[in-house]
């Protein structure tokens, strides 16, 4: 052919190699990936517990004698708060939300525990994430003031999708990390955890709790449980009951009559948590 032709052959021939280099390497960035993956440790040594909130945090972190991150770990301009230290054969990352900025409150519902879930995921690398804070219980489901659950699924009950498939997506339903020698070890209740954004609970809010079997509600689990899934870095989470959701009184009286207390069950809880997982391989939990 042509010098012409011959030239408009190469283009093409170099713009298909090209495309196959391309492809190529995004397969190799995959496979290296997964790589990675298998060869995460196979037992607990880093840990990261998001808290939404100081006061539910403040008592856990003294127990443990946590000591706070001057300079965050995290990038960007998350206000997340992070406070590291040695529990047993483990390394332990309180991660509290933050302040929201302009509003003098601290972060809390799904979008906050998200990005701060994100963060600890990719920076610090948990072999592990758990999730501890306060919440509504259910009298229907047997639950009380001062009752400390172990989460075993889940869910959110105000993402009300109703498209075929999306309505699914809505609930995002995700189960925790299986553990069944540390909920016989710790001796705490068992059930569905199941997030809103909201502190009240409409009639409507009330059907889907009822739908998802909740024996939980709360702020911010499902969010993270979502970050946790496209990490697979396996996710517990750990709620003391501050309010009774189908109780005859005020929820936001309740949950500010009963926060201390929560708090204080937590400060008891999560250490038993960490101290019992620490070293241990993810499979033996």
């Amino acid at each position: 052919p042509p010098p012409r032709s011959r030239r408009r052959y190469m283009r093409r021939d170099l713009i298909e190699l090209a495309a196959n280099l391309a492809s190529l390497a995004v397969v190799l960035g995959s496979l290296i990936k997964q790589r990675r993956l298998k060869r995460k440790p196979m037992s607990v040594k880093t840990v990261a517990v998001i808290v939404a909130m100081e006061a539910e945090a403040a008592p856990l972190i003294e127990r443990l004698g946590l000591k706070k991150q001057e300079k965050s770990p995290f990038a960007g301009p998350l206000p997340a708060v992070v406070f590291s230290g040695a529990v047993g054969d483990a390394t332990v990352h309180v991660c509290t939300n933050g302040p929201a900025q302009g509003f003098g409150v601290d972060s809390v519902g799904t979008v906050p525990a998200a990005l701060t879930a994100y963060q600890a995921c990719e920076t610090l690398k948990p072999d592990l994430l758990v999730n501890a804070g306060t919440a509504g219980g259910f009298k229907a489901k047997g639950g009380a003031v001062g009752d400390v659950y172990l989460a075993t699924a889940f869910k959110n009950h105000d993402r009300r999708i109703q498209i075929p498939g999306f309505d699914v997506y809505g609930v995002g339903a995700a189960d925790a990390a299986a553990c069944p020698n540390l909920r016989a070890h710790t001796g705490f209740k068992a059930g569905v955890v199941s997030t809103g954004n909201s502190l009240d609970c409409p009639d409507v809010d009330r059907d889907a709790l009822a739908a998802n079997d909740a024996s939980v509600k709360e702020m911010e689990a499902a969010g993270i449980a979502h970050v946790a899934t496209m990490f697979g870095t396996p996710f517990i989470a750990v709620k003391a009951i501050t309010d009774i959701v189908d109780g005859d009184k005020p929820t936001h009286d309740e949950f500010l009559q009963n926060l201390g207390a929560a708090a204080k069950a937590l400060q008891e809880a999560v250490p038993k948590v960490l101290e019992y997982v620490a070293g241990k391989k993810i499979a033996d939990l």
